[in-house]
């Protein structure tokens, strides 16, 4: 670990003297630089070793624990697997917003959505105030570029309204014969062999891999058929939709797309290996949210945002193989990044941060829980899809600890996946959500479409440890009424220090913040009155006949 990393680091953070005394400060900061002097003298890396390269690599819409490194036996994912075998496997990782828009903004930024103005939303104008540390990389000298989905979708301008490089320079020129028909035809691994052929030998580097799988849409029966994986596969559906064929073949279909991303990722390991590059390169695996499915991307439970995170760096990962238990927040990653790359944050130009940089866990030797101080993370949502009057969203605030989760809906009788009559816009279109909207329409009533698309109640509280399907809303019992009461002060606390503007009565403003594509707005109003728009990620069949309200 670099010595920066000790005297500005978390440690530092810590110890700053409006907490300590002068004199045991000044104690404090010697017994640092003595550190620092004992690990030189033990060969650890000195402020003028280089900092390591960087790949992200990030799906687009992967579940938690859809990875045989966490146990599955549908997924396999030997790249996956490597790296958390080879550095760190994250068992409690959060997005703050199960959307793809806004999920990413707050790994660029550091900043929760509720912290971003414009870019809590899906399909906005990202703020030209709010800069990401791609952005902050290439401007300190560093070689960045990416290749396919970087931050969107939206329009992120700078102040000449020329495109701003929110992931660097694209390399998407190469392309090959997808295994499926619904799979990109981007050669993601031979793009980044493009960029390290690009990069100057003197420069570090960063690379953002943006697969776009496993977005919908699948070929249908893919998993069994080109796959070869079995329905029995499967060890659990989750208990909001029903247990078929359909069901069952459609997350077979997902789990042959992860593999594809796991499969060039592991074309980039094996690059990275042969250049001699991997020892002094940290990878960072994740996803932007959970799978495309009803009451996952798009909502605000464990489904949607607990995101896989897997980490490895050889040169900066002390007893690689560990699996951590600290819950983990996207805004965590930023400062995390900016530490590693040797920078200040103060002059990177970036928006002051709630996140805390993860080379703490990285220097650790300890697994399960590091860091006790790490036993909460805040989630919610705002505006993502449209599909309701006015074109307002569904405000959503949460809390989720080691063993809970908390949510708040500000706006119960808005639906929460859009009206029924516009097609559910917030849900793709897919087989599962077409059963789940079938069985409601056979039968006049249907449980599983209650849980993904019925209105819900003020308050929800789950027990993550006894029911992980977040089925059964403890809030709704009176004996839950204080313990709901005490964790809502704690969530919106925190809030309030985040300058939430929905703590301050000021949330509509958020609805208020215009769409960047001028062919969803008012979308409700000019459907209902007879245009003919479309949502080209939903079916006609989604669509109810009827309003249901």
């Amino acid at each position: 670990m670099q010595i920066r990393s000790l005297v500005h680091g978390p440690l530092y953070r810590e110890l700053k003297p409006n907490m300590i005394s002068r004199s045991r400060y000044r104690i404090v900061l010697w017994s640092l630089a003595a550190l620092s002097i004992a690990m030189v003298s033990r060969g650890a890396a000195a402020d003028d070793a280089p900092p390591p390269n960087i790949l992200f690599a990030i799906a687009d819409d992967w579940g938690f624990g859809h990875a045989s490194a966490y146990g599955s036996k549908w997924v396999e994912t030997p790249s996956f697997d490597q790296v958390a075998r080879e550095g760190l496997l994250f068992n409690r990782a959060y997005t703050p917003n199960a959307k793809c828009a806004p999920s990413r903004a707050s790994i660029l930024t550091g900043r929760n959505s509720w912290q971003l103005k414009e870019a809590a939303n899906h399909l906005c104008y990202f703020p030209i105030e709010f800069k990401g540390w791609p952005e902050a990389l290439n401007e300190a000298g560093w070689h960045v570029g990416h290749t396919a989905k970087g931050w969107g979708p939206g329009v992120a301008n700078d102040a000449d309204d020329q495109p701003r490089l929110m992931t660097g320079k694209a390399y998407d020129r190469r392309k090959a014969e997808p295994p499926a028909s619904q799979i990109n035809r981007i050669d993601y691994a031979s793009n980044f062999d493009d960029f390290l052929a690009a990069r100057p030998e003197d420069q570090p580097w960063c690379f953002w891999y943006g697969a776009t799988e496993p977005h919908r849409g699948y070929e249908f029966g893919s998993g069994v058929s080109k796959a070869g994986k079995q329905l029995s596969d499967i060890e659990h559906v989750p208990a909001y939709w029903p247990d078929n064929e359909i069901v069952r073949n459609d997350m077979l279909d997902y789990a042959f797309e992860i593999e594809h991303f796991d499969h060039h990722l592991g074309r980039m390991l094996e690059s990275l290996r042969t250049r001699g590059l991997l020892e002094n390169t940290i990878v960072i695996v994740t996803s932007d949210h959970g799978m495309p499915f009803p009451r996952g991307k798009g909502g605000a439970y464990d489904a949607s945002n607990h995101v896989p995170l897997a980490v490895c760096w050889k040169n900066g990962i002390a007893s690689p193989g560990r699996k951590i238990d600290d819950l983990i927040s996207f805004v965590d990653l930023a400062p995390t990044l900016i530490e590693v790359a040797g920078l200040q944050w103060s002059e990177t130009g970036m928006a002051p941060s709630p996140g805390h940089s993860l080379t703490e866990i990285f220097a650790s030797e300890k697994s399960g829980i590091v860091n006790p101080e790490r036993n909460h993370v805040l989630i919610g949502m705002e505006r993502h899809d449209i599909g309701r009057p006015q074109d307002v969203g569904y405000p959503i605030r949460g809390i989720v600890t080691h063993d809970t989760l908390y949510l708040h809906n500000y706006e119960p009788d808005r639906w929460p996946a859009c009206n029924p009559e516009t097609g559910y816009l917030n849900c793709d279109a897919g087989a599962t959500k077409t059963v789940i909207l079938q069985d409601r329409r056979t039968a006049g009533s249907d449980p599983h479409w209650d849980l993904c698309f019925g209105k819900r109640p003020a308050d929800e509280l789950y027990d993550l440890d006894d029911d992980k399907d977040c089925i059964q809303n403890l809030a709704a019992s009176d004996s839950s009424a204080e313990r709901v009461k005490q964790i809502r002060e704690r969530m919106e606390s925190e809030l309030r220090t985040q300058a939430d503007p929905r703590m301050f009565g000021n949330g509509k403003v958020f609805d208020k913040y215009p769409h960047a594509s001028s062919a969803n707005v008012g979308f409700y109003e000019r459907f209902m009155r007879g245009d003919k728009v479309k949502a080209g990620w939903v079916n006609e069949s989604d669509f109810e006949p009827i309003p249901l309200d």
